[in-house]
């Protein structure tokens, strides 16, 4: 990719924000457009933000990549269980009814985009690693291809897959720990990670205020489904990286300054 890099944060279904995020932009031919992730539930239009971003890829001028969300695994769990274990999907289905309604307006829609979508995103030119939520301590290896990832199975798949949900990791260990079940001592990943992998730009975690930048890591999921903003980073070679926030009647330029210790 020898263009502009743009990388979106969560939209959780905010079609009309993401829409004039993307006008604002104004994404050229050699340029790569990627999203963090959970680009459903929880908002208003999860399904015709799905029929945007396919549309987009379908038929612009440039890159759109779709990096997994804690929300799509989810989703993607729901379907295999109902071929393979349909008490479980319907268990699942129970606990969050949004699943099965947004599975049959996919089916009749005819939208596979989980197929698309990516487990991550490494742009060599721009030096950056772009995954939903974050590294755990205890992950030692990443893999080198999204060919590599995919192969993963049993107890490796599913250690490498907590990096579409980590915040909060255990102060001594490293560990993932499970949303509520950190303590005060138990410190934000991005806080601790230690560059092994790289930069990763994530999303997952909102920051109302503007996006938050760690040593090794910068978050951009800056609540637009909570009445913040959709913010997109912007990477180009030989330039200072960008933001652009779109909330419902504004954009903002943010400037990237750190934030203090996330809160739930």
């Amino acid at each position: 990719m020898v263009g502009k890099l743009h990388i979106i944060g969560d939209v959780h279904g905010m079609l009309d924000p993401l829409q004039e995020l993307v006008k604002m932009l104004d994404i050229g031919p050699s340029d790569g457009l990627v999203f963090v992730g959970d680009l459903i539930d929880k908002g208003p239009d999860s399904i015709g933000v799905v029929k945007y971003v396919e549309g987009l890829r379908r038929h612009a001028s440039f890159e759109v990549i779709l990096v997994v969300g804690n929300h799509e695994d989810r989703m993607r769990r729901y379907l295999r269980n109902l071929k393979l274990r349909p008490r479980v999907a319907t268990e699942q289905a129970a606990r969050a009814p949004e699943l099965e309604r947004l599975r049959e307006q996919l089916a009749s829609e005819g939208m596979e985009f989980l197929d698309w979508s990516v487990p991550f995103y490494r742009c060599k030119t721009h030096d950056v690693l772009v995954l939903h939520g974050g590294i755990p301590g205890t992950l030692q290896d990443f893999p080198v291809s999204v060919e590599e990832a995919n192969a993963l199975t049993g107890r490796e798949a599913k250690r490498f897959e907590k990096i579409y949900r980590t915040r909060f990791v255990n102060a001594k260990s490293g560990e993932f720990l499970a949303l509520g079940d950190q303590g005060p001592a138990d410190p934000f990943w991005a806080e601790v990670y230690d560059g092994r992998f790289g930069h990763v730009v994530f999303g997952h975690q909102p920051f109302l205020s503007r996006p938050a930048k760690f040593t090794y890591a910068t978050g951009i999921d800056t609540g637009a489904v909570h009445g913040g903003g959709l913010t997109a980073l912007t990477l180009q070679q030989g330039r200072a990286p960008t933001f652009i926030s779109v909330g419902s009647e504004r954009f903002t330029p943010y400037v990237l300054d750190p934030v203090p210790h996330p809160s739930n």
